[in-house]
């Protein structure tokens, strides 16, 4: 097999196990290189004693179409299955007549009427501003995501602009947002939020019914990830840092590692914006430093294992407290001893990202005394967090001018990754969209267009 029919992989994130895939079912001899022991990228599982971890709370919608997919084609979409409707149990404590539970659940009337009920119900805004809600949601639905003038925008601005009151934005817009987002409405581009409320929830009926995985992650995106990069015989070294990236005379690209040297027509840098940047050879992109303007913003977890059962939901969000969302992960953690864990997803979480353990464990606990009154007396029989201190890139107004494509000013050289110029926020979904494009150019360029898989899906 000549030069020509290979390709290597930079990293070995969703993105970079995607993009492997894709070349190597197109025929191409395909070497996959990642720095850490497994693959996954930031959505992975580690041990704990008995307990299998999962580093953060990762869900995705019935929308992702290109995360699904991914599932699918690992053979693992049993074990992350979906809601069969959205139902997101909303939990206010800091009502003034005491804790009060709302839902939020569609029906299966057409959009927009598939969620009229729930907001009609919804407790937590009054009945103005529901009506507010949906003369926003109505507005929204005219915006195109695409358009760059609503990149400059941040979306609070905009909600201002449609009578959203703070209550509205923190119950709601913000609710909903600081998940998919990873930030406020003031710090997020008006496109990204668009494209997430236009596609989330109105789109059709179904498409935020919510999915997550029934297992640890790392069943899903390394194990059966790799069983199926085997299958598809793509070539994968873990442990393996990439140092260099350079031409060669004959114009093929050289991959330096710090055990060997790789040479490839394809080239594919599936890897975070910064690492990317420091690896991409010069004149690869017009301006190369944008990619340090690309902000990034973290998320912290909070792991509580409880002696008992604590919770009876799988998950609920929280409204006036500093908890945002609680996820129960007793049966994929492997707990069977009649305790319950608790995983705690905080977004925007730069307060508090590297605030000591015992700050953050006087902070949640009562906080999660406060939402659940089965855990008032229950033993802690663990607490710990993981920080994800560059979680997702930063949705902030004008981020989307900074996102290149997949493809570089470098022949046979492309991006991958969910910083990339995807249209989504960071999420699973963008990291697999982009493997997806990228992959794709490279085939195309090669004389082996292939169809794309979300395509052919729809």
């Amino acid at each position: 097999m000549t030069a020509q029919n290979t390709a290597v992989v930079v990293g070995g994130g969703l993105a970079g196990v995607t993009a492997a895939l894709e070349l190597a079912d197109a025929g191409l001899r395909v070497t996959l290189l990642e720095g850490r022991p497994r693959l996954g990228g930031l959505a992975f599982s580690f041990k704990r004693g008995d307990l299998t971890v999962d580093n953060g709370q990762h869900v995705y919608l019935r929308c992702c179409t290109a995360y699904r997919w991914f599932l699918d084609r690992i053979d693992g979409t049993a074990l992350a299955p979906l809601q069969d409707r959205l139902d997101v149990p909303v939990l206010d404590v800091a009502h003034p007549k005491g804790p009060r539970l709302g839902r939020l659940r569609r029906s299966a009337l057409p959009v927009p009427l598939h969620l009229a009920g729930a907001l009609a119900r919804y407790p937590h805004l009054s009945l103005a501003e529901r009506a507010a809600v949906g003369r926003a949601a109505l507005a929204l639905r005219r915006l195109d995501p695409a358009d760059p003038a609503l990149d400059g925008v941040d979306f609070a601005t905009w909600l201002g602009r449609y009578g959203q009151s703070p209550r509205a934005i923190e119950a709601l817009w913000d609710l909903v947002g600081i998940a998919t987002l990873n930030a406020t409405a003031e710090q997020s581009s008006l496109g990204l939020a668009a494209m997430v409320f236009k596609t989330g929830l109105l789109s059709e009926p179904g498409a935020a019914d919510i999915g997550w995985a029934r297992v640890p992650l790392g069943d899903l995106h390394d194990t059966l990830a790799r069983k199926a990069l085997d299958a598809a015989g793509v070539r994968t070294e873990l442990r393996t840092r990439v140092t260099a990236i350079s031409r060669t005379e004959d114009g093929n690209w050289r991959v330096d590692t710090e055990g060997e040297s790789l040479e490839a027509a394809t080239v594919v840098l599936a890897v975070p914006q910064r690492e990317a940047h420091v690896l991409l050879p010069q004149g690869a992109l017009d301006d190369r430093d944008k990619l340090l303007d690309i902000g990034t913003a973290p998320i912290l977890n909070v792991h509580v294992v409880y002696d008992r059962k604590v919770l009876r939901q799988p998950f609920f969000a929280a409204l006036g407290s500093p908890v945002q969302w609680v996820f129960d992960r007793t049966e994929a953690s492997g707990l069977t001893d009649g305790g319950q864990y608790l995983a705690l997803s905080q977004s925007v979480a730069q307060d508090d990202i590297d605030e000591p353990v015992t700050v953050l464990r006087e902070k949640y606990l009562p906080e999660l005394e406060r939402l659940l009154p089965a855990a008032r007396g229950a033993k802690i029989r663990d607490f710990f967090v993981t920080r994800e201190r560059t979680a997702t890139f930063a949705p902030t107004p004008g981020v989307g001018r900074l996102r290149p494509a997949a493809r570089t000013d470098a022949p046979g050289l492309y991006l991958a990754g969910s910083w990339t110029a995807t249209g989504w926020p960071a999420t699973m979904e963008s990291a697999v969209r982009s493997g997806i494009v990228a992959a794709h150019a490279a085939l195309a360029v090669l004389g082996r267009p292939r169809v794309n898989p979300l395509q052919e899906a729809a």
